[in-house]
């Protein structure tokens, strides 16, 4: 079964930083580009990053470039998402996604959550002091 599982949320202070994993059972990261979305509360999920299958493109949304940080990591078939300075803001339950290498080659409001065909459980975040 071809699984993506989050991993790493938890509850942060402002300010503070947390790193997410997105890891892949039953099949390869290499190949693939890599998505990490976000669902606030009462609000519709959006894209946030993406990184080309061999990492040579990332992408990121206006309200996390230069706090959020893509990467891989093929030998351990991980995706981090490093993410700094969480405001509260940032708040919300966030997926991962697999998908072609087209779907991260522009900009990153490319790659729409409605080109996701399966959702995983996703790893809360909450930014609170």
């Amino acid at each position: 079964q071809l699984q993506l599982v989050e991993s790493g949320g938890g509850l942060v202070q402002p300010g503070g930083s947390l790193r997410l994993s997105c890891a892949a059972f039953g099949f390869t990261l290499d190949g693939y580009a890599i998505g990490w979305f976000r669902q606030a509360p009462g609000k519709e999920r959006e894209v946030v990053s993406c990184i080309s299958s061999d990492g040579s493109r990332t992408h990121y949304s206006e309200s996390v470039t230069g706090r959020f940080a893509i990467s891989r990591d093929n030998a351990k078939n991980t995706v981090p998402l490093q993410m700094n300075s969480l405001e509260p803001e940032d708040t919300a339950v966030y997926y991962c996604a697999a998908g072609p290498d087209y779907y991260c080659a522009g900009y990153v409001g490319f790659w729409e959550p409605t080109r996701v065909d399966t959702w995983g459980q996703g790893t809360q975040v909450t930014v609170s002091s």
